[in-house]
Formats: C-alpha cells, sequence, structure tokens
C-alpha cells in the first residue's frame, strides 16, 4: 500500500511591494507582463450574485448531512502516530491550523500536511483560520533538513509542501521552498513532491525559480470567481495575478513534444557548465502538472463558476479542485449557501469537458485532499499522461 504525506510548508509572500520599494517597478512588470487574456466582467453581470460579509446570515437550518465525518482517532491509530512525529519535530500542521473537516480521514491514510516558516501568515483573508501579523518571527533556516529528514523517516511516496503568505521575505520563500524540494528529493530521489504556494505577488523570477526546482507539481489556489476576489481574498492577491503564476510556473518547465525547447534549467545549467570544467549539467526537467483550487458557497452563480474555471483552463491548468468553504470562526465569512453534491458532480464533469486532467470535487474537497492519491494512481499510472502545454508568451 503506498503512504502518502502531504507537507505544507508556510512560506510566506505579501507585503513586499511596501516593504522593498526598490522591488516595485520589477513587480509592477511582472504583473503588467501577464500573459492570460482573462474575459472582464462586471460585477453586476450574473443575475443573482451576492456579497460574502463577515457576520452576515448563515443559511437556514442546521448543516447538511453530507458534512458529518468520523473523528479523528485512537492512540494506536496512524492519525496519532503522524501527530506524534510532527510535535517531536517542532512542526506545525495545516491540517490543524486551517481546522481541515478531512484531518481524520487523511493522517489515518498517510496523509499529512506540515507548515514550515512558522505558523503566522502575513495576509488577511477573510476565509482563512491561520493566525496572520505583519512581522511574523525569522524563518527557522534548519526547517528545511527537518522537513526532508520527517519525509524520509515516515516513508511516505508522495509530499505536498503548502504555504501561507510570507510578505516579509525578499523572494517571499520560494528560495526557501526550492531547497526544501532539493534536500527531499536527495534524501528520496523517488519522492514526488507538490508544492501549494503564495502568488508572491506577480513576481515571475520567484515563480520561475521554485518551478525549476525537482518539483513534481506547481499548485496555487486562485480561491474563489473573479467578481468575488476583493471580498474574500487579502488586496495584495488578485484574479488576474493567480492565473498568471500558474501560467509561468507552467512556461519555465514546458519541453514540447519535439524536443526543441529547452527548460531554463538545462539552458543555464549548460551555459555554466561551459565556464567551469568542473560542473557537470543538470538533466532537463520534465514539464510542469499545475493545479488550482476553488471554494464555493461564497455568492458565487453557476455561470461564474463555468467562466472561472474555463479561465483557468486557458492558463494551462491540469488539476482542479472544488469544495464548499465553511466558516472557521465568527470573525470569518458567512457561507452563504451549501451546495449540494449532485451540483459539485455537475461542475466536476463540466471541467472535464474543458479538458482538465483530474478533477476533485465535492463539499468535502480541499486543494490537498488526497492530492498523492489523485498523482499516484491517475497520472503515473499512465505511461502516456503529459501535462498540457501552457498558454503562449505575450509578443
Amino acid at each position: 500500500m503506498i503512504r502518502l504525506l502531504v507537507f505544507s510548508l508556510v512560506i510566506s509572500q505579501g507585503s513586499a511591494l511596501a516593504l522593498a520599494p526598490s522591488r516595485l517597478g520589477r513587480k509592477k512588470h511582472s504583473i503588467l507582463s501577464m500573459t492570460l487574456e482573462v474575459e472582464s466582467r462586471e460585477e453586476n453581470f450574473y443575475p443573482g450574485a451576492v456579497i460574502p460579509k463577515v457576520g452576515g446570515d448563515m443559511p437556514e437550518g442546521r448543516r447538511p448531512d453530507w458534512f458529518h465525518v468520523p473523528a479523528p482517532g485512537g492512540k494506536d491509530s496512524h492519525f496519532q502516530e503522524l501527530k506524534d512525529s510532527v510535535r517531536e519535530l517542532g512542526l506545525n500542521t495545516v491540517c490543524e491550523e486551517a481546522q481541515c473537516p478531512n484531518i481524520g480521514e487523511c493522517w489515518n491514510g498517510g496523509t499529512g500536511t506540515i507548515m514550515l516558516l512558522g505558523d503566522t501568515c502575513t495576509r488577511g483573508c477573510r476565509f482563512c483560520a491561520v493566525k496572520t501579523s505583519s512581522t511574523p518571527p525569522p524563518p527557522d533556516e534548519s526547517e528545511p533538513w527537518n522537513t526532508a529528514e520527517a519525509v524520509s523517516r515516515w516513508g511516505v511516496d508522495y509530499v505536498v509542501m503548502t504555504s501561507v503568505d510570507r510578505d516579509d521575505l525578499p523572494d517571499g520563500g520560494a528560495s526557501h521552498f526550492a531547497r526544501t524540494v532539493e534536500l527531499s528529493k536527495l534524501m528520496k530521489p523517488s519522492l514526488r513532491v507538490e508544492c501549494l504556494v503564495s502568488d508572491f505577488q506577480g513576481d515571475m523570477e520567484a515563480v520561475r525559480a521554485l518551478a525549476l526546482s525537482p518539483l513534481d507539481v506547481y499548485a496555487h489556489n486562485v480561491e474563489c470567481v473573479e467578481r468575488l476576489q476583493p471580498y474574500v481574498r487579502d488586496k495584495r492577491a488578485s484574479y488576474r495575478q493567480s492565473l498568471a503564476t500558474l501560467a509561468e510556473a507552467k512556461r519555465a518547465r514546458w519541453v514540447d513534444g519535439s524536443g526543441q525547447e529547452k527548460t531554463q534549467s538545462s539552458s543555464s545549467s549548460s551555459s555554466s557548465s561551459s565556464s567551469s570544467s568542473s560542473s557537470l549539467p543538470s538533466p532537463p526537467l520534465p514539464p510542469l502538472y499545475t493545479k488550482t483550487s476553488l471554494m464555493l458557497g461564497l455568492g458565487e452563480t453557476v455561470d461564474e463558476v463555468v467562466a472561472c474555471m474555463r479561465d483557468i483552463r486557458n492558463a494551462g491548468v491540469d488539476v482542479l479542485t472544488l469544495g464548499q468553504y465553511l466558516r472557521p470562526t465568527l470573525q470569518h465569512l458567512a457561507v452563504v449557501e451549501y451546495v449540494t453534491p449532485e451540483r459539485f458532480d455537475w461542475y466536476r464533469e463540466q471541467a472535464l469537458a474543458m479538458g482538465f486532467s483530474y478533477v476533485a470535487a465535492g463539499p468535502l474537497v480541499r486543494s490537498s485532499y488526497k492530492a498523492g492519491e489523485f498523482f499516484i494512481e491517475h497520472m503515473l499510472a499512465d505511461p502516456d499522461s503529459t501535462p498540457c502545454p501552457p498558454p503562449p508568451r505575450p509578443l
């Protein structure tokens, strides 16, 4: 039986625009050079559109039965084993910090999320229960080694490294992320690594730095439909910026079927080898899978969801997950509606028809939910499976 672990790396990116004025020009250029043509939609274009509010009315009646999940448990369960190991290494988990409803199912199945670089985010999104601060504690430089040690010790085959935003770091944490991936692969070359990261505030150099590490899946969450972005996410995030980072990550590692395009990794390594006879070029990295997630139940319309899925597909994204938003505390956005399992099934069929390689949709689905099972069972089982191509670069 394949054992999987989802590591959530808390690497932050956010207030770099405010904290590092010298980088403002580069970030503006990065955002202006976005290559995605997203259809502009006015806020009131969709009939029946609703805006979610903190302190707003929740849906009437009790929470539907489909949200009932088994309690995590048992002192001899894998859940307890994983929890004890996390505590021993002094790590944090996204499962606990974000109050994920799937913690029992995932941890007992060998899947968990570990957060590095602390447990505090520099952004204040209105849906997230993770702690926030503009000045979080500095990162522990030994954490990449601790993460790699944990991966090898637990004997897992798939790891998801996810992160909160750390806008106080010069590159938003991209280099720390890349270092953790490299060390984990060094300790276990067969390991599959997915990185769920921030938008790096549109800093495409940071995006490329991480994409050119030996990870297998680059994930970043769009979170919600375009109209709701200002009400749901921190003001430093945006719909188009998120789509642009996903597209750029795919481009950084793309090699076409004829092999004529080279990854930046292979070209840079070959140039460095010519200048140093002792250095050897690294083998070209394979094309990269990209992945994103949407929360539903925040007041979006069916048409908005379909349009959003189409925009995501046009950004070259391979994998999409759709789940129900659940309010973590009274200080967060109220749920507008509980989306039925039947509608989730309908969205899944629509997304597959658009060409996504894999779609997970359901009330309790989360971005890292059974991520390893997906990749190993659906993608690696098919030797002919390859990521879709990226959108073209701007002229």
